[in-house]
């Protein structure tokens, strides 16, 4: 498999399953706007290590944007309107994440997606997200658009259970995972990050991951 991914390129496109697919360098033309939109974000909620119910702390620093963001601490995970570090909003999406995500999805077979949440992601060398479902949103049908900026990443896409097999999925800056429909409760996850430094995101990855919640 890591050969065959090694060989895609740029607006190319790998299918993982029935409705889930890698789009090659799909993010490359909005970058620019998007890391801008990051840094704004970050400045209105910044980043910050979620605690799980079990009261272990996440290894990977996240914030959102939208209508709705994803919180997790000792009372369970859920989505919450409000940012619970400052009680305001969370802030608004902007034009150019909305833009590429429907985009993308629409490429990938799901039009007219108009996701209600972002999740934003910031990931340091040896920092990794183990097998999970996304559980929390009531529409599980719309797909997840997982965009991977900067330090380069090996996404793991499984099955329905935790047991099942996972295919490694090589991930570089620009990359775009869809995965909706049939294949919209698969687990997946994110291997450890290898160390590097990247020429836009220094030593850092970061992955938004688009949902539809309500």
């Amino acid at each position: 498999m890591n050969d065959l991914f090694a060989a895609q390129q740029r607006d190319t496109r790998t299918p993982l399953a029935a409705q889930a697919c890698v789009l090659h360098g799909f993010a490359l033309p909005f970058v620019d706007e998007m890391l801008a939109d990051v840094r704004a974000i970050e400045a209105a909620s910044p980043f910050r290590h979620l605690v799980t119910p079990g009261g272990h702390v996440m290894q990977v620093a996240m914030t959102n944007c939208g209508t709705f963001g994803w919180c997790s601490d000792r009372r369970g995970y859920r989505y919450d309107r409000l940012d619970p570090q400052s009680g305001m909003p969370w802030p608004s999406m902007p034009p150019a994440f909305l833009r590429l995500a429907a985009d993308a999805a629409g490429e990938a077979g799901f039009d007219g997606y108009v996701p209600d949440a972002c999740l934003i992601n910031r990931y340091a060398p040896g920092t990794q997200l183990s097998l999970h479902q996304d559980r929390d949103e009531d529409d599980r049908i719309a797909p997840i658009v997982s965009v991977s900026l900067g330090l380069p990443a090996t996404f793991l896409f499984g099955g329905f259970a935790r047991g099942d097999k996972s295919v490694r999925v090589p991930l570089q800056h620009g990359d775009v995972v869809v995965w909706g429909g049939v294949d919209r409760m698969r687990f997946h996850g994110v291997l450890p990050v290898k160390p590097g430094v990247h020429e836009l995101l220094g030593e850092r990855r970061i992955n938004l991951t688009f949902r539809k919640v309500r």
